[in-house]
């Protein structure tokens, strides 16, 4: 892969001396505030309308919890093992020679934009990721063990995934030539998964699933839905990085698959329960934006109609099927959307992306038009990261449970509700 390339997707400093484009700067500020967005307004509304009134600020508190710290971890060290210099370890992490932004200056460049605003576009991923996890255990985990968990999990979990899908030359999956344009892998099958983990190792929620658990507020969460796609054009557009020809293509995709997506729910939903619902139209619009994720840059627009249509219809079968058959309680639906709609939207990249080498990074498709190569790239890349995700979250999980007395809240504090017990706080004081 040509110099110029790496440079502006990976920050390599070795190449800093590209020219800055005040064009590309500003469109890269500006997704990574929208990206900034997607966590502490869109999925923290997204996940707290969802959950009992007595513990919607709990939620909240958890999303948002999640950012901070995980913003911090990621300039502590999460940056530097995901896209920094790993020596002997370089097929799996990238090592601590860049911990706390160590080596990086003010006015090194990303190819053409400042390598600060690479740091901080790829900082509200890692954060976006973790927070996605939490929404399998609301309502039931510590507080104090999910800000640990967070911590952890960002440098030693989050860091080496991103490193092996994109951490450049000598990377695992990077050098088998796997395409993830902004995260399928990265973010939302590895967020999914982290979520069912930590839902089997902290258990169900008392009552589950004999006792009704009304949503707080669908116009919550459909408002959190709105502004998760909204930021998801920085998601998936700034992934293109710089204002091109690439970023226009991740818009179309982006709203063309989501706007399907949610329309499939809606009509499975209609079909099936014979009513159709606005919580089943905000869940299909995020199933839409998981799945076309990660090939956003990839697709044309009958790749963008499959891949989001199918997406939806996966996840609705994660939510309304798989979850009831296999008994687990995550409460949110994290893996029934986003891991499941992501491990589509991964695959079906090897079976859709265009046959063009100005669109593709690398890979067989790429370098000798090789589909079916290409799709077990995919193959490949899925299965190593949701193995590595599996062993890593539940070692962490148990590292934090330890440092913090017991990952589960006490019984009497799970019926008062989080809310007032933990933060001494109530949604509505009446």
């Amino acid at each position: 892969m040509k110099k110029w390339l790496l440079a502006l997707l990976f920050a390599i400093p070795a190449f800093a001396e590209d020219k800055l484009d005040t064009g590309d700067t500003a469109w890269m500020m500006v997704s990574t505030a929208l990206v900034l967005l997607m966590t502490p307004a869109g999925l923290a509304l997204f996940y707290g309308g969802m959950t009992r009134s007595k513990n919607v600020l709990n939620t909240y508190s958890m999303v948002l919890g999640a950012f901070a710290v995980a913003f911090i971890a990621w300039i502590v060290a999460g940056y530097s093992m995901a896209f920094g210099d790993g020596g002997s370890m370089q097929s799996f992490m990238g090592g601590f020679g860049n911990a706390f932004l160590s080596g990086i200056n003010w006015n090194d460049l990303s190819g053409t934009y400042p390598t600060y605003v690479f740091v901080v576009f790829q900082g509200t991923f890692a954060a976006i990721t973790v927070a996605i996890a939490s929404g399998s255990v609301i309502e039931r985990m510590k507080f104090s063990t999910w800000l640990v968990f967070v911590a952890i999990w960002t440098i030693v979990v989050y860091g080496p995934i991103t490193h092996m899908v994109w951490g450049g030359d000598g990377a695992l999956l990077f050098d088998a030539g796997a395409l993830d344009f902004a995260g399928g892998t990265v973010v939302h099958m590895n967020g999914g998964l982290a979520g069912l983990v930590l839902a089997f190792l902290v258990g169900k929620r008392h009552g589950y699933p004999k006792i009704a658990m009304k949503p707080m507020s669908v116009m919550l969460t459909a408002l959190g839905a709105a502004l998760l796609w909204f930021g998801w054009y920085g998601f998936n557009g700034g992934s293109a990085f710089g204002a091109n020809e690439i970023a226009g293509l991740a818009y179309l995709t982006t709203t063309l698959a989501t706007a399907v997506a949610a329309l499939v729910w809606v009509l499975i939903e209609w079909a099936v329960y014979k009513k159709p619902t606005l919580l089943g139209a905000a869940s299909g619009v995020v199933a839409g934006l998981v799945a076309i994720t990660p090939a956003a840059g990839f697709v044309d627009v009958s790749g963008a109609i499959i891949v989001g249509g199918v997406g939806s219809v996966v996840g609705f079968f994660g939510v309304a099927v798989l979850k009831k058959k296999l008994g687990y309680d995550d409460s949110l639906d994290a893996f029934g959307i986003h891991f499941l709609s992501g491990l589509w939207g991964a695959l079906a990249t090897g079976v859709l992306a265009l046959n063009d080498k100005d669109l593709l990074w690398d890979g067989p498709l790429k370098e000798s038009g090789d589909r079916f190569g290409q799709f077990m790239v995919q193959v490949e890349s899925v299965a190593i990261v949701g193995i590595y995700t599996l062993v890593g979250t539940a070692i962490v999980y148990f590292i934090a449970s330890a440092l913090t007395g017991g990952g589960r809240v006490d019984e009497e504090t799970e019926q008062v509700g989080l809310d007032e017990a933990v933060h001494g706080e109530k949604v509505l004081h009446v």
